[in-house]
């Protein structure tokens, strides 16, 4: 066992190498600027009838849905990242979680804002509800997650042992299997939903598959299977309760933010911002706990 951890460790680290990140970070920008310019060209093209797609396309309405696709590009770069911090520290994934949640909101405000509607009755259209629900939970969400950040810098750093580098090459491993499973996941959650799309696009009636949820359902339920996994090999390493309980914990919010993708509107709010909540909560009880023992 002792000999895997170097070989885990040194494919992690050309994996995952700062130049890799950079190069990646680079190619997000350049996609995210391509994919807008693609996405408004599409919008003023069907607007003036330079073609017909056989479904009801609101991300096609208006110039302002074009923000979407950059940020769907960003979020999945923001996903990476999330597979590269996971070896630091629970506290560190659990936090690169919320920050994608966010994303995925603020994604979400801007496919939204072509469905409101001005002349009528604010809080009385569904569209208009859903655009303060969600603006509002943005803006709680990021207070809170400044905090969950800031009380995060005050833990103390233990020294890198033998332990806990076994361990950190352990949860390397997850990240390696990972980044390939969530690859493979995205790919396949894309293409089954763009099937969906099609084939209920001529059925009357149909209730088309929501975009907001594609790929996010898999993605955060794979990830609350890895934090499982690590939260066993935990076991192995530590048996400080206080630790054992927040890392438990912070596998518990996962588990709202996977929830959340199920509801919408108002609840689907408050799941979220529950989450965070609870993560705060854990964070600083555990703080609290590390100063007493």
């Amino acid at each position: 066992m002792h000999l895997g951890f170097p070989l885990i460790d040194r494919a992690f680290e050309r994996i995952f190498s700062d130049a890799n990140q950079k190069k990646i970070e680079r190619i997000t920008l350049w996609l995210s600027l391509f994919g807008f310019i693609v996405h408004l060209a599409l919008i003023y093209a069907k607007k003036i009838d330079l073609f017909d797609i056989p479904f009801t396309a609101q991300l096609l309405e208006d110039p302002i849905s074009a923000i979407y696709t950059p940020f769907s590009i960003i979020l999945v770069y923001e996903i990476y990242l999330l597979i590269v911090y996971l070896p630091r520290s629970f506290t560190t994934a659990v936090s690169k979680q919320f920050e994608i949640i966010s994303l995925i909101i603020i994604r979400r405000i801007f496919g939204d804002i072509p469905k409101i509607e001005l002349d009528v009755n604010w809080f009385d259209y569904p569209a208009n509800r859903e655009l303060i629900y969600d603006l509002s939970g943005v803006l709680i969400l990021y207070f809170l997650i400044f905090l969950f950040n800031r009380h995060q810098q005050k833990i103390d750093k233990r020294p890198f042992d033998q332990r806990l580098k076994r361990f950190v090459s352990s949860k390397r491993a997850v990240s390696l299997i990972l980044l390939p499973v969530l690859l493979c996941t995205s790919l396949y959650a894309f293409f089954d939903w763009a099937q969906m799309l099609f084939s209920t696009a001529a059925t009357q009636g149909a209730i088309f598959p929501d975009i907001n949820a594609v790929f996010y359902n898999e993605f955060f339920t794979i990830l609350i299977l890895a934090d499982v996994f690590i939260l066993l090999l935990s076991f192995q390493y530590t048996e400080r309760y206080s630790q054992l309980i927040r890392n438990t914990g912070f596998v518990i919010c996962t588990i709202l933010i996977r929830l959340s993708f199920a509801t919408s509107g108002l609840v689907n709010i408050l799941l979220i911002l529950s989450s965070v909540l609870f993560g705060l909560a854990i964070l600083r009880i555990y703080q609290a706990m590390e100063k007493v023992e």
